[in-house]
Order: structure tokens, then C-alpha cells, then sequence
């Protein structure tokens, strides 16, 4: 990862601008404006929502996003992904409440305050979960959400570098690319992989998703392709579309059970009410999305009292039911001088940097993320719940301490974890961090589950096909053999991958838990919808950023009133590789 350059040199650096002349982006200056639709964030799914609802030009679109523009070099870069990651110029750096399974570790939560939002601080890794999750959905009470329905709107979203096929788009906005697997690493933990029993997969986002290959990635000629990138940007020259930029919203506005549109400020000086004549959605994440509904009396009755927030609605499922994968980072020691440790030195960053902001390749135009994999902790699950991503790097505290040797590793996560947490407004102020309580290994599964994911890690690492590179086993250690050995390691170290979600779940009017219809509609609520990662009722087996474009697409046709696109007849492979 190139972070180094991006430390000590930063503000040195030139930012360039990427802005058409005709940039509909202001600040608050009057004091109420009126819309048809008013979107809260600007992040993975908010600049979908914004390109695809004003389209067609006849309605009038606002978006209010708290955060600055993206256009810095820093998310631009994308192996420069840790940088954003870990400060909070365009971060809301938020963290966990302690967590009693975790030694009672404060884990870091960063969520993106930029446009692009959290696709502005990403790993860049295009994953979209497996097929049966979004048939699991359907069973939860998300009709109309199954992988049949899914599938032909993240075709839409989707221009592949390898063209169109029956599971990949070809002309849509979001590009992804493949790596070239330059480096011999991501070749050798391939074939490793393969050695150890497992199956090869070309494409993890197609008919098979077990196995191990090469990952997606959101990069286009060299630069990350955040959602402003691929859809906020292009439609900014419309007249009908505006976006307000470093604009926090502090309430909606309800007049007879109807959301009639938001307060918000800028830079907190201005306030404002913006004026939706059709709808408010909620486009602001697993995070921000509950705390913008408990701020203005939506949510769980009791806990709004405890803080004096007058309950204009009583939904219990808001801000609970949150979601994450966790992971940890299986790391060896490399025998050979083809890491990227040796590029992390000031001497080898500024000739790396000079090629990237002259030609948009080389080392630095890649979060070298390209290699990967989805196998399975037991037989008897249906589909894969072990996900590995494999770096020819050392990552230390989320990228903030520099490795001192060379070495790679693979971040080793399980996909389906059954504890579930909770966010609730932060009893001291609730305009501040929220209270983040993931419930981390809460349910003894979890742990067991990571404990049999870092051994299958270590089966993998232990093949031929790794010896010429493979030194002594860094972390768990080779120390490290028995369970409880293994349980602690992981209680000291496991971590996020960052993907909170669930806290506005969809399902039907039959579970009292759930926040918004198939829809996205608030219940009890009109003129209201939220559409994000918080509405997904179960989290997705992989990243969230490419299911959370496919989200907003598909419903955006449902708020526009269009028709849905017909249903997929893909195949899907149904056998889970046998340990």
C-alpha cells in the first residue's frame, strides 16, 4: 500500500479539480428552497439515487451532503486507500463502545464524510455477495429482492474490463477492472490455494463463487471509481440537479405524519429548510441513516424518552439489528524482496508518485487487493462464509503504523456472523458520535467460526506453491497452535472490515422489527425512505459497497414508478467445496 508518500507530503501536493464549469454545488445561502426529491448523503448510494432520479429532467433533485468534495488525489490514488481510512478530513471516524469479547477493545469504525462516501475510502474490492443471499431476503420478507431480481441491476450498474456476459454489465457507469496479478504473490496464493483442495473460480461475482482467483476492483485507468465518479459527477451539468455540499442535516421536518423535507445547516452557520414535495430519502448509511430518523422522533419510543426527544413515531427496529464482518490478518514473514515494503520508502514513493500523477500507473494505481477467495468453515452450510482478501503487504492498525519487514498476508473473515449489536444517539449530546455497539463474538459461533478460517488460512499458506516466498508465520505465531491459543489471538486482534449495516431493516409489516418495506418506505411514515447498507435485513456474504450500488438502482426504478427489470435466469453453482 502506498501510504507513506501520503503522510509527511501530503499537504506538499497538489490537488487537482475535476469539475465541469457548469457544476451545480452551492452552500446554503437562502433560507428555504424547494424540491421534488431531497436526498440526505451523498455517498455509494446517494449519488446513484441523485443521477438516476433526475434523468429524465422533470424533477428537481437536491443533495445534501455533509462532507467536501472528492476531488483531492488522496482518494483519487488508489493505493493511497489508507490515508482517507485513517484521519478525518473525509471521515467520520467513529468508534465502537468497548467490546467485552474483544479484551475490551474500542474498535475503529471510519465511514465516509465526502462525496462518494464510504467508495471514497474503500479497498476499491467489487464483491457482491453470494446469490443466495438475496434469496435469503426474499425469505425474510424482502419480496421482490431475491437473486433473480438483483442480479439484472447490478448488470445495470456494472461496465466490466471483460465485457458483457449473462452475470457482468458492459455499459453501465460503475467501471471495474481486474488486476494484472503483476506481482508473483497473488499467483503463488492462488495456486496455493488450489493445492490445499480448493476450487479455482475466474469470477466471484458470476456463476461460482467458491474457490479462489482474481478480485474485482472499482478502478478505472489507474483511479479509484468512487459512486461520485461514476454517477454524481457525470450529471452535475443538469439544471435540475443540485447538490449542497458540507451540508449536515439535524432533522426532518413532519407536518401530519408526512416528512415534508429537512433542517440543515452548513458549515454551521446557515440553517435552512429544504422543501421535498415528493420525498426525503435517507441515503447517509448503517450509521447516520437510524440517527437522523432518532433525531426526529423516529425510533424506539423508549430510548427516544430517556433523552427527551418527543416520539412522533414508534419504530423499535431503528438502529438496532446492526451487522459487520469481522476479520483478522494472517501474516508471514516474505523470504523474497517483492512486497511492497521496499515501495514504502520516501526514496521509492517519489519516483512510484511521479509515474501515477503523470500517467495513472504503476504501483500506485493499484490497492493491490487482486487476489482472493470464498470457501467455508463447515459442510453443512449451504454457501461459502469465509472470505479472503490477499495483500503482498503488512497492514498494522488499519495502515497507520509502516510494516519493518517484508512479508504479505491475507485478511481472513467470516461472512454471516449471528450476534447482532445496536447504534442508539449518544445520551450526552445526540447530535454527536453515536453509541456503536456491535456485540462483536457475542454469540460463541462467531469466534469458533474465525478460529476455523485462520486454520484454513494456514492450510493455504502452508503449500508448495508458497515455498519459495514463505518466512516464519508472523501473526497468529507460530506459537500460536491450540484453540485457546488461537481464541486469544483473535480477541486481541480481529477487527472490522468495515461493512456495519442492518440498522434499517427491511421486511414486511408483519415483523415488528423492521424499519421500511421492500420499498424502502419508513412504515407509519409518508413521504419517507431510506435506501443504504442499513436496510439490508442480513448482511451480504462479502463487501457491501457493490450491493449497495445495486440497491439504489433497483429502487430507484420503484420510487420513478418504472417498471422492474425482468428477472434473471442465470445458473448459480450450489455446492460448497468439501473440507
Amino acid at each position: 500500500m502506498f501510504t507513506r508518500i501520503l503522510r509527511g507530503n501530503a499537504r506538499n501536493l497538489v490537488q487537482f479539480s475535476r469539475f465541469a464549469p457548469c457544476s451545480n454545488v452551492r452552500h446554503l445561502s437562502t433560507p428555504t428552497l424547494e424540491f421534488e426529491y431531497v436526498i440526505v448523503g451523498a455517498g455509494s448510494a446517494g449519488c446513484v439515487l441523485a443521477n438516476r432520479l433526475s434523468e429524465d429532467g422533470s424533477n428537481r433533485v437536491a443533495v445534501l451532503e455533509a462532507g467536501p468534495k472528492d476531488n483531492t488525489w488522496t482518494i483519487e490514488m488508489p493505493a493511497a486507500l489508507t490515508y482517507n481510512l485513517s484521519d478525518d478530513k473525509y471521515n467520520w471516524f467513529y468508534h465502537t463502545v468497548p467490546q467485552k469479547h474483544l479484551n475490551n477493545r474500542e474498535i475503529y469504525c471510519p465511514r465516509g464524510r465526502v462525496w462518494g462516501g464510504s467508495s471514497s475510502l474503500n479497498a476499491m474490492v467489487y464483491i457482491r455477495g453470494h446469490a443466495f443471499d438475496y434469496d435469503r431476503w426474499q425469505v425474510e420478507g424482502c419480496d421482490g429482492w431475491s437473486y433473480a431480481d438483483c442480479l439484472p441491476y447490478f448488470k445495470k450498474a456494472q461496465n466490466h474490463c471483460l465485457g458483457e456476459n449473462e452475470y457482468r454489465g458492459g455499459d453501465g457507469p460503475l467501471h471495474v477492472s481486474q488486476g494484472n496479478l503483476e506481482n508473483p504473490l497473488f499467483q503463488a496464493f492462488i495456486d496455493a490455494a488450489v493445492q490445499a483442495g480448493y476450487d479455482y473460480t475466474p469470477d466471484m461475482n458470476g456463476f461460482q463463487q467458491a474457490g479462489f482467483g482474481p478480485m474485482d476492483m472499482t478502478i478505472h485507468k489507474g483511479k479509484r471509481w468512487n459512486t461520485a465518479s461514476a454517477y454524481l459527477k457525470p450529471a452535475l451539468c443538469r439544471t435540475n440537479l443540485v447538490v449542497f455540499t458540507e451540508t449536515s442535516t439535524r432533522k426532518l421536518d413532519i407536518e401530519n405524519n408526512r416528512v415534508v423535507g429537512v433542517e440543515c445547516h452548513s458549515a454551521g452557520r446557515n440553517v435552512a429548510n429544504i422543501r421535498a414535495t415528493k420525498e426525503v430519502i435517507l441515503a447517509s448509511g448503517a450509521i447516520n441513516s437510524p440517527q437522523l430518523l432518532m433525531l426526529s422522533g423516529i425510533g424506539n419510543g423508549d430510548d427516544l424518552k430517556e433523552l427527551g426527544i418527543p416520539v412522533l413515531l414508534h419504530l423499535p427496529g431503528v438502529g438496532y439489528n446492526l451487522q459487520d464482518h469481522l476479520e483478522v490478518y494472517v501474516q508471514y514473514e516474505c523470504t523474497q524482496p517483492i512486497t511492497l515494503y521496499t515501495a514504502q520508502k520516501l526514496w521509492n514513493m517519489i519516483p512510484i508518485g511521479v509515474r501515477w500523477f503523470a500517467f495513472q500507473t504503476g504501483l500506485a494505481s493499484s490497492s493491490h487487493l487482486e487476489a482472493g477467495g470464498f470457501t467455508s468453515t463447515r459442510d453443512d452450510i449451504p454457501h461459502p462464509d469465509v472470505q479472503f482478501h490477499f495483500l503482498p503487504s503488512l497492514v498494522i492498525d488499519h495502515g497507520r503504523i509502516p510494516p519493518d519487514k517484508e512479508g504479505f498476508q491475507a485478511h481472513v473473515g467470516t461472512m454471516r456472523a449471528f450476534s447482532r449489536g445496536y447504534m442508539k444517539l449518544n445520551p450526552n449530546n445526540p447530535y454527536h458520535d453515536p453509541i456503536i455497539q456491535p456485540n462483536y463474538f457475542e454469540h460463541p459461533q462467531d469466534i469458533i467460526d474465525l478460529r476455523e478460517a485462520v486454520k484454513i488460512a494456514r492450510k493455504v499458506f502452508a503449500q508448495k506453491a508458497l515455498e519459495p516466498f514463505r518466512g516464519a508465520e508472523i501473526a497468529p505465531g507460530a506459537d500460536v497452535t491450540s484453540d485457546s491459543a488461537i481464541d486469544e489471538f483473535l480477541r486481541a486482534k480481529a477487527d472490522t472490515e468495515y461493512h456495519p449495516c442492518g440498522t434499517c431493516k427491511m421486511g414486511s409489516e408483519n415483523d415488528p422489527m423492521a424499519v421500511v418495506n421492500p420499498s424502502g418506505v419508513v412504515f407509519g411514515m409518508e413521504g419517507l425512505r431510506v435506501i443504504d447498507s442499513s436496510i439490508m435485513p442480513s448482511i451480504v456474504s462479502g463487501n457491501l459497497n457493490a450491493p449497495t450500488i445495486m440497491m439504489a438502482e433497483k429502487l430507484s426504478d420503484v420510487v420513478l414508478g418504472k417498471q422492474s427489470l425482468p428477472k434473471s435466469n442465470a445458473p448459480v453453482y450450489e455446492n460448497v467445496k468439501k473440507q
